[in-house]
């Protein structure tokens, strides 16, 4: 409240007059006083220079909720600043405007008070004769139809007639917050009384209308009486429909509620079966490929054993060959010995020509083995020549991938100092227009003070010559105004140099922006050309893999190659011991194969056995999934046929506050009519 009394009394200073003591002493007083919301300026004749002042302060907040103007003997215009300060207040609750004779213009600023303020709740009009002006109290009236926030108007002994009844009956239809309308001793008569009565037939929320000494007739009283008393049971009654509607909307919400987490808990249990039979499934799919995987490792053995035994059999086959054609030879020798001794000097010949012959074909064979050997080993050479190549290039890469990211550091550090530099820029260019700023405003508080010193000096010089004095004070005035709307100007001037700084600043983001998407853009490339270098890596590796294998292979020949010549070597010689033995080796790898066998038709009835108890297992879960659907049909249909219920209960609530409100007398008395 000091503040306020402060700022009054600059005000009245600034404006030429000096504050009026019984205003600051009640100010003083209303700053000690234990209600602390409560301005009581009743019976206090206030200049015009104070209204000013005061309306001034008043729109926004103010540190009180309650105005007494009671009795202030207030003009034409101080009312209007009054109340024109009024309309954009928010903290002002109750306004007692009694015995301030307002006119015309004070009813059209009330009515503009009631248009446009949206915290007065209570307003005192007693002896103002408002009914005397009709335009300004039609205009009050138009504004008392808009208003929807005052709940208690007062306008006792206003001299309000038939026709003002009747502005008032029009602005009682339409507004919809009003309960309390005083209107004793007025000069409303029948006509207005009427009037009153049939607004009351739209306005539902007027609970109290005092009418008393205004010549209106018993009976238009006793209707008016029982229209409130309808309007009060009205309001009984919504306020237990409206308890009565939160109650079973609060039941309704805890039913879904308890409906929610019932379903909740539902498809947290169908969600752990699911996941049990998903675990029931991995697990069952684990075993299935762990036995599967045992199965291709037996197809494998037996696919080997099989070729073993077929190259066994091929062998035996061509020993049993070699057998029968020694035989052959041993029979066909015999004979010729018997037969014929002159030709065995022939036969030692054809002897000779054939170990000759078979030992061409050996060296023919060594030499196209030595053949293949040699351009195996040149494509070798040239597999590892490409792969040096391709390390060359990998290496040629990495000097490039090293080169790239070295550029984008040093842009990226480049962009950073230019940055810096930038807001650097920006800071000291932000300092230099807020310190022209601060001299600029110091400059104009201290040329303001020294005006306002020089004028104090004048009026105290000069109090007898009052005429010369208000036309120098509306010069001074004058030129503080320009002044200050140089100060604003300049002011202005300043903030648009500040937005243009943010503008740069903002710019400067975008390009910062568009340097990170860049450097984003190069990382990606360097990634693309990283998995390049690993795709690299990788057909390096297969290459490498291959050449592996392929020398692999190239021993396996040269020792295929020895193991040949050996057994050529030794083949006349062992073949018979070879022959048992690998006759006793197949009678032992046919009964190895017969186990096999056994376990593998053993293995694939486990297998069979495996499946139906996993089918059986997911039929099982099938079952109680559907169990558990056919349970969430039944709780939504549970839950329908609540809401089905709630909404006939509320229909049957509706249906017996109609009849209620039909079976009423104000009901009965409206249908008479």
């Amino acid at each position: 409240m000091e503040d306020f009394r402060r700022a009054y009394s600059r005000l009245c200073a600034a404006g030429g007059a000096a504050p009026q003591e019984a205003v600051m002493r009640r100010l003083r007083g209303r700053g000690t006083a234990a209600g602390g919301g409560r301005l009581d300026l009743s019976a206090q004749s206030l200049s015009l220079e104070t209204c000013g002042a005061l309306g001034r302060l008043l729109p926004g907040g103010a540190p009180f909720a309650e105005l007494a103007l009671s009795d202030c003997g207030l003009s034409e215009e101080g009312a209007k600043l009054l109340l024109d300060g009024l309309c954009s207040n928010t903290t002002v609750k109750s306004l007692d405007l009694k015995g301030n004779n307002l006119r015309t213009m004070g009813a059209e600023a009330l009515g503009e008070l009631l248009r446009q303020n949206k915290s007065i709740r209570s307003l005192v009009l007693e002896w103002n004769s408002l009914g005397v002006w009709e335009e300004g109290f039609s205009f009050f009236c138009h504004g008392l139809g808009e208003n929807n926030c005052l709940r208690r108007l007062d306008l006792r002994n206003n001299q309000i007639n038939h026709q003002g009844a009747g502005e008032l009956a029009a602005a009682l239809k339409q507004n919809a917050s009003l309960q309390e309308l005083d209107l004793r001793w007025n000069n409303i008569g029948l006509l207005g009384g009427r009037a009153l009565l049939n607004c009351l037939h739209s306005n539902k929320t007027l609970k109290r209308l005092e009418l008393a000494g205004n010549n209106v007739p018993s009976d238009i009283l006793k209707a008016i009486a029982q229209a409130m008393d309808h309007n009060q049971d009205r309001q009984n009654i919504l306020s237990e429909t409206q308890n009565r509607a939160y109650i079973l909307s609060k039941e309704i919400v805890s039913l879904k509620d308890e409906k929610t987490k019932q379903f909740l808990d539902l498809m947290d249990t169908i969600d752990k079966q699911r996941e049990e039979i998903a675990r029931s499934g991995r697990m069952s799919a684990a075993r299935v490929s762990q036995l599967q995987e045992a199965l291709d490792e037996q197809h494998s053995i037996m696919n080997s054993l099989k070729a073993k035994l077929q190259m066994t059999e091929a062998a035996l086959a061509l020993s049993e060959q070699k057998v029968h054609d020694l035989g052959e030879l041993l029979s066909a020798t015999k004979q010729e010995q018997t037969s014929m001794a002159e030709c065995h000097f022939t036969e030692l010949q054809k002897q000779k020509q054939e170990s000759a012959d078979r030992e061409g074909k050996l060296l023919r064979d060594l030499s196209a083995a030595s053949e293949k050997n040699l351009l195996l080993r040149n494509q070798v050479d040239e597999l590892e020549k490409k792969c040096k190549v391709q390390q060359d290039q990998l290496f040629q890469v990495k000097q490039d991938l090293t080169n790239t990211t070295a550029e984008l550091k040093l842009r990226a550090v480049q962009a950073e100092e230019r940055l810096e530099m930038e807001k650097r820029r920006f800071k000291q260019s932000l300092e230099d227009v807020e310190s022209l700023r601060v001299k600029e405003v110091d400059h104009m508080t201290q040329h303001i003070e020294a005006c306002e010193r020089s004028m104090q000096d004048r009026i105290q010089r000069l109090e007898a010559v009052r005429i010369a004095l208000e036309e120098e004070l509306s010069q001074v005035k004058a030129a503080v105004l320009t002044e200050r709307g140089q100060a604003e100007e300049e002011l202005i001037k300043v903030r648009n140099q500040a937005r243009l700084e943010e503008q740069r600043l903002e710019h400067l983001e975008e390009k910062l922006r568009l340097m990170t998407k860049s450097r984003d853009e190069a990382q990606n490339c360097c990634l693309k050309q990283k998995q390049m270098v690993a795709e690299a890596q990788a057909k390096v590796n297969q290459l490498s893999l291959h050449a592996d294998g392929l020398r692999r292979r190239l021993e396996e020949l040269q020792q295929d190659l020895n193991s040949k010549e050996e057994e050529k070597v030794t083949e006349v010689n062992k073949m018979k011991v070879e022959l048992q033995e690998q006759i006793g080796h197949l009678q032992a790898e046919r009964t190895a194969q017969d186990g096999l066998r056994e376990k593998i038709a053993a293995l694939e009835r486990q297998l069979k056995t495996l499946s139906s108890n996993h089918r059986e297992a997911l039929l099982d879960k099938e079952s109680e999934i559907s169990m558990l659907l056919e349970k969430l049909r039944m709780k939504e249909a549970d839950i329908s046929r609540m809401r089905e219920e709630e909404a006939q209960r509320a229909n049957f609530l509706q249906n017996a506050i109609m009849a209620y409100v039909q079976g009423s007398p104000l009901g009965t008395h409206s249908s008479r009519k």
